[in-house]
């Protein structure tokens, strides 16, 4: 693996919008960085966009390497899959059946 340092986010951009994105790992939203895997014809490249640490460019020697760091940065970033996703669970009973207490204010008349 070759790593540079790229002080720019437009620099990083250029390069994505010429390249195949294959996975995006992490959001810049939820977390302080986010790597973009491409590829631009042979060769590998994990672009890392960060606002906490240098931005980086990453090209990897083989599809091998390049496919093992993508699992690495999922595991960095907790991707594993979320099970039961919009399931809740209800914490008050009165609600689950429906019923609701209403306080009056005696005051407010």
């Amino acid at each position: 693996m070759e790593e540079i340092e790229i002080s720019s986010w437009v620099t990083l951009d250029a390069i994505k919008k010429k390249a195949e994105v294959v996975e995006t790992v992490g959001n810049l939203q939820t977390s302080h960085s986010m790597s973009v895997f491409c590829r631009i014809e042979d060769d590998f490249l994990e672009l890392v966009y960060s606002d906490s640490t240098a931005n980086t460019l990453r090209r990897y020697e083989d599809k091998d390497e390049f496919e093992a760091a993508i699992e690495e940065r999922k595991e960095e970033e907790g991707g594993a899959p979320i099970e039961d996703e919009g399931e809740f669970e209800e914490d008050d009973e009165d609600e689950e059946d429906g019923e609701f207490e209403l306080e009056e204010d005696s005051d407010s008349y």
